[in-house]
Formats: structure tokens, sequence, C-alpha cells
């Protein structure tokens, strides 16, 4: 296969998955550029990555792609962020909508909820954190469901398995069985940034490099925000 046909190959991470699709095939289409994205569970990927994996762009949480660049397993110098995405709240389709206009409002709904689903990764753990800070981690411990890596939260709503779930608005959104209700309020809030880095082990980083920046493009920034996030 000559370097002009040469498949582009991404890993990244669930949160991501669906703007990656809508922009390997604009960047296929517009630029001629093959381009294929596999993703899972952003700690998997990571871990796939670490045991050389082949491929030429990883999309991954900045905290994991900063590991990454340290470890060798990402060119450092093409580290650049991508997208910031809010963590969300849901609620199964037809259950009563809990107010979330103040921290008050976010702290009834989680001590009304007789379980709680949330994600592995970035706002997984800052859901602990948060539920720590507020002070409900021996109220709630028992009550919190982890969805597996790469399976939406949303799923564990869906199934009566959790009556309220935290996770990115982009994992949450459109989801049969699942009513998004909006993001945690004020100082509450979730946020995480989305980036993206050449592998070390691409076979051809001028064109990975060539694709990342695309994915930071102005396209890229219409179909994040399409997809619940903004661009960086």
């Amino acid at each position: 296969m000559d370097r002009q046909n040469r498949q582009i190959r991404g890993l990244s991470s669930m949160a991501t998955r669906q703007i990656l699709a809508e922009l390997a095939a604009h960047i296929g289409e517009a630029h001629g550029i093959p381009v294929e994205f596999e993703a899972g569970g952003g700690v998997a990927i990571a871990q796939r990555i670490r045991e050389g994996a082949p491929g030429d762009v990883a999309v991954l949480a900045e905290g994991a792609l900063a590991k990454l660049a340290s470890e060798g397993h990402v060119v450092a110098e093409t580290v650049r962020p991508l997208w910031v995405s809010q963590v969300v709240v849901a609620v199964p389709t037809g259950a009563p909508v809990p107010p979330l206009a103040t921290e008050s409002d976010l702290r009834a709904a989680l001590l009304g909820a007789a379980r709680i689903g949330y994600s592995t990764g970035p706002s997984g753990t800052a859901l602990i954190e948060l539920i720590a800070r507020l002070g409900l981690a021996d109220v709630l411990g028992g009550r919190l469901v982890q969805a597996p890596p790469g399976v939406p939260v949303g799923t564990l709503l869906a199934s009566g398995e959790a009556g309220l779930a935290f996770q990115q608005h982009s994992e949450l959104m459109d989801l049969p069985g699942v009513f998004v209700v909006g993001p945690l309020p004020g100082d509450t809030a979730i946020a995480a940034t989305f980036g993206g880095a050449v592998m070390t082990v691409s076979e051809d980083p001028a064109r990975a490099r060539e694709v990342l920046g695309l994915l930071g493009s102005a396209a890229g920034a219409e179909v994040a925000e399409a997809r619940g996030m903004r661009a960086v």
C-alpha cells in the first residue's frame, strides 16, 4: 500500500468515539486521508498503548496523555488539547427530574437516589472526589454502581440498575431510556479535557500530525459541539 492510501489508525476513549467517527469520515472525504479510530475504555486504551499496540494517533483525557508522553509512548511535542466535556446528571426516561440549580439540589438528588451510576476514568474519579468533598462518602458508598470499562453509564439507567447517573455529556446524550438533566451546579461542576497526540510507534508520523491538526480544526469544533463537547 502506498503512503497516500495508507490508513491512519487511532485509539481513543469512549467519550470521543462519535466525534471521531464523524471526523474520520470527513477527513477521508474532504482530505483524502483514510482514517479509522478504535474506541475503548480510556484506562484500557492507555494500557494497550503502553504495551505497544500499533497506531498513529491517540485521543484520551489530558492526564492520560501527559502520562503517556512522560513515558515516551506518544510524542510529547505533539500533545494538544482538543475538546472539553462537561459531566452531566441523568435519570431514566420518565423518572422525576431533580432540580440541579444549587449544591443543595445536588446533595438532595444524591441522597434521594437508591443507586448511583458512574464511570471508570477521569469523570468517575472526579465524582468520587466530589462526593467525598460534600461529606457524603460514607452515606453513599454502598449505593455507587460503576459501569464496566467502555460501557456507557446510561445503560445502568435504562436497565434499572441505577436511578441517577453521572458521565460525560457525549456518552449520555441520545441514549434510549436516558434523560439528561444537565451539568452539575456551580463549584461542583466537573469538566474533562480530551486531547490528541501522535503515537511513538506511528509508521507515518507526518500524516498522523496532519490528521491531528484536522481534528483540531473548525470542522472538528463543529462536530464536537453537536456531540456535547466544545473546542478548547
